[in-house]
């Protein structure tokens, strides 16, 4: 059997299950492992800045709050968080039939049910969480930054 391009149509890429991976694993870009396999090169491109940001948690747990590497890597953990329940907002309202053309040519359509539904409810707590706590970690950052600079500038005569 082939799709409509004459090609061996592959596998049935459910919108639930893409959804969910990009919430729960799609900072490391497994989503799109799933959705355009091993040689898409965006995919390969998560886990660099979340392994950096796990790094900079891990370097604050060990020399605290004043590590200044920290303070740069930690927000990008907090954006490639965001950027995953983005996607799985994306893709939890993408219309079926849209959905359908775009990964699933040829192949009969299936109904996706609340599964998608729930992973856009999800995602949207979690990723509106993720979002305004790396907004609020940068901007105490920067504030804190200003402070210093202030206070180690030597006074006037």
């Amino acid at each position: 059997m082939s799709n409509i391009n004459g090609a061996t149509p592959s596998r049935y890429k459910s919108k639930t299950i893409a959804a969910w991976t990009a919430l729960l694993l799609g900072c490391f870009g497994l989503h799109r492992l799933y959705l355009y396999g091993w040689r898409d090169r965006l995919a390969w491109l998560h886990p660099i800045p979340t392994l950096a940001g796990l790094y900079g948690v891990q370097r604050m747990e060990l020399l605290g709050q004043d590590d200044r590497l920290s303070w740069l890597l930690i927000p990008l953990l907090g954006l490639m968080l965001v950027n995953a329940t983005l996607c799985a907002i994306v893709y939890g309202l993408k219309p079926d039939e849209k959905w359908d053309a775009q990964h699933n040519p040829g192949l009969a359509p299936r109904p996706n049910g609340w599964g998608a539904v729930l992973a856009v409810v999800a995602s949207l707590l979690i990723g509106g969480t993720c979002l305004m706590a790396t907004i609020a970690f940068s901007a105490q950052r920067y504030f804190e930054s200003q402070v210093e600079a202030e206070t180690q500038k030597p006074s006037g005569p």
